[in-house]
């Protein structure tokens, strides 16, 4: 009988960031699961470039069209912006002969400001800078941002036409030249080529200008900022998730009762949360700015915010009842930071 058998043939376990043994992901699993846990920026043990570099590599070792549904799965089901654009980009690299790309882009593409952005990790990708930024862009990229230009009307356009950004609205359209629906789309465009694209009626805009009105006194100026937010929320014109992100100010307006009420129940209505698509971490962001007040206004606000977090929890798929299931939550020093460098939200609150 022998005991010392040789592991020349036996295959070695795969170690994780730690050095502890861990499973082997095929590469359409692991292509899922760094698209499903996307943070494109630096993490305690992968940094942004390190993780887009991986993302590459995993594009390329699966097949196309998987990949392409799992941009659109990212997008639509995940409700991710960053990571689909950056699928797009990468097929593009290794992917021709059809349409494949083109219509995954116009897919994507959902938000105006989508087009500059994709446009952007381009040109990163590629190593473009200066002059040369934008030039020699894939065909299938062009025809699936021009029919993405077909989308989105002067108002759209307008809101994301920033000026900040290295890549402009603008410049997209001079690089992928869209052809207009209608001569209505075409003055459209030659507005945003001329930069005459009228102002967007924002809830913003609205705010900023009551703010610089000059008033007699503070209580005045209060009672002005009071009255617009009082008028946004009964016009149904500041959308959930603005108005989850406004609660503090609202309260610091020292908006009236009927406004509060009406926020209330915005917020704790079960259809409007879920046609918000609201992570349910954001709720508990909202529940600790409203918290922190500690003002006798605050308890309607916090029952509200309970009954919207249950709500969104629902809409979490279950597992069938044969199903085992660990939730293990990471506590772990790594997961002590904030999830983004303006957020007061941590790691371990997201799970």
């Amino acid at each position: 009988m022998r005991f010392n058998f040789s592991l020349r043939n036996k295959p070695l376990p795969t170690p994780n960031h730690e050095g502890a043994p861990a499973y082997s992901l095929t590469p359409a699993f692991e292509l899922y699961a760094a698209v499903a846990t996307a943070a494109l920026s630096d993490q305690a043990y992968e940094t942004a470039t390190t993780r887009l570099a991986r993302l590459r590599e995993l594009v390329a070792r699966n097949d196309p069209w998987f990949v392409a549904r799992l941009a659109v799965y990212a997008r639509e089901q995940l409700y991710l912006r960053s990571v689909p654009l950056v699928l797009a980009v990468e097929l593009a690299r290794i992917h021709q002969g059809d349409s494949l790309v083109s219509r995954l882009v116009a897919r994507v593409v959902q938000r105006a400001d989508e087009i500059p952005e994709l446009l952007a990790y381009y040109a990163q990708a590629n190593g473009r800078a200066g002059p040369k930024t934008l030039g020699r862009l894939s065909k299938q990229l062009q025809h699936g941002l021009a029919l993405a230009f077909n989308k989105f009307d002067a108002y759209q356009l307008a809101k994301y036409d920033r000026d900040g950004p290295a890549v402009r609205l603008r410049d997209a359209l001079f690089l992928v030249h869209p052809k207009p629906r209608d001569a209505a789309q075409q003055a459209v465009f030659d507005q945003l080529v001329a930069g005459t694209l009228p102002v967007p009626y924002t809830w913003e805009t609205e705010l900023s200008a009551a703010g610089q009105v000059a008033y007699a006194s503070p209580a005045e100026r209060q009672a002005a900022i009071a009255a617009v937010w009082q008028t946004l929320v009964a016009s149904g014109r500041l959308g959930y998730m603005a108005l989850l992100r406004n609660l503090r100010n609202l309260l610091e307006a020292n908006v009236n009762a009927e406004t509060l009420a009406q926020v209330c129940a915005t917020l704790a209505d079960a259809r409007q949360v879920t046609r918000a698509r609201q992570m349910p971490f954001r709720f508990l962001a909202a529940y600790r700015e409203v918290l922190a007040l500690g003002s006798g206004a605050v308890a309607p606000l916090l029952a509200a915010l309970e009954k919207a977090i249950a709500a969104s929890a629902g809409n979490l798929r279950g597992f069938g009842p044969a199903t085992r299931v660990v939730v293990a939550c990471d506590v772990s020093g790594s997961m002590q930071q904030p999830i983004s460098p303006r957020s007061k939200v941590l790691l371990y609150d997201v799970g």
